[in-house]
């Protein structure tokens, strides 16, 4: 692969911070002289320049005065945000609860037409019960020790997922036959989750696949990721979540995914994989 997310969140930090040294020297300025016009301390300057403390809309939009560049703001804004959205810690995106982060993403899953998703250790969020999502959720909040709205946000999580039933989004959905047998939950969620997924695989709009233990591996199992068209790829970690924009990065999960794609079985193999899974809760 190529450089990690996290670092390219790095660097993205830094092509910012570049921007603002390239508008200051443009306008002929000296770092003492941006602080001044902008009522800082020097050391905020430097810090800002460094990449060493994010900018804030506002910082942005008083630098850009300062420096008699304002038209430059909006697109400084915008990349600012999206280097600050790319790696960002689960505990703070769930700092006030997880129903919240679900509710944010409706306008992603609305515009997508094609959803590819692997999930290599729990049944994806778009096919899971309120069952199997409200267990799910409430331990992820025990771990992170953040608030527990683990029942709303499973709602919040079944409502985002009705794009699945509108028949103008097109899905392709990856698990490893292990996600089957992970319990999540009672054996009675465990139960009303797998007979889902049999419901799924009747979907017109869902390719649903599951890659068997036997598989001779065209990949390794790799982390939990979603590719939204060809325009974001999230990525999950047990810290944080990665959104990757970067055609170049995007195009390495799309190659990845489709060596996925390759080892799973569909149809009536599948469902003989999620009847399995079922007897196992006898």
């Amino acid at each position: 692969m190529n450089a990690s997310p996290s670092s390219s969140a790095q660097a993205a930090r830094e092509a910012v911070a570049a921007r603002l040294v390239d508008i200051r020297k443009t306008a002929g300025l000296k770092a003492h002289e941006v602080a001044a016009r902008c009522g800082w301390h020097k050391s905020k300057v430097s810090r800002l320049e460094n990449g060493h403390t994010p900018p804030s809309d506002d910082d942005i939009r008083k630098w850009c005065q300062a420096c008699d560049a304002p038209r430059h703001a909006p697109d400084l804004i915008a990349a600012s945000r999206d280097a600050d959205q790319m790696y960002v810690e689960w505990k703070r995106i769930h700092r006030t609860g997880i129903r919240r982060r679900q509710e944010v993403d409706v306008p992603l899953y609305d515009r997508t037409s094609l959803f590819r998703v692997y999930c290599s250790n729990v049944v994806p969020g778009l096919l899971q019960t309120h069952g199997y999502a409200e267990a799910l959720l409430s331990t992820i909040s025990q771990f992170q020790g953040t608030p527990n709205d683990a029942a709303d946000a499973a709602t919040a999580r079944l409502d985002r997922s009705r794009v699945i039933h509108e028949g103008r989004h097109r899905f392709v959905l990856l698990v490893e036959e292990t996600t089957l047998r992970y319990r999540i939950g009672s054996p009675s969620v465990m139960a009303g989750q797998l007979g889902y997924l049999l419901e799924v695989l009747s979907i017109p709009s869902v390719a649903f696949g599951v890659i068997p233990f036997t598989a001779q591996r065209r990949i390794w199992p790799v982390e939990t990721f979603m590719i939204f068209d060809d325009e974001r790829v999230q990525v999950e970690t047990l810290s944080a979540e990665i959104n990757i924009t970067s055609p170049g990065e995007i195009d390495v999960y799309v190659k990845a995914f489709a060596r996925l794609q390759r080892m799973a079985v569909y149809g009536t193999k599948a469902q003989s994989l999620i009847t399995a899974a079922i007897d196992t809760l006898r």
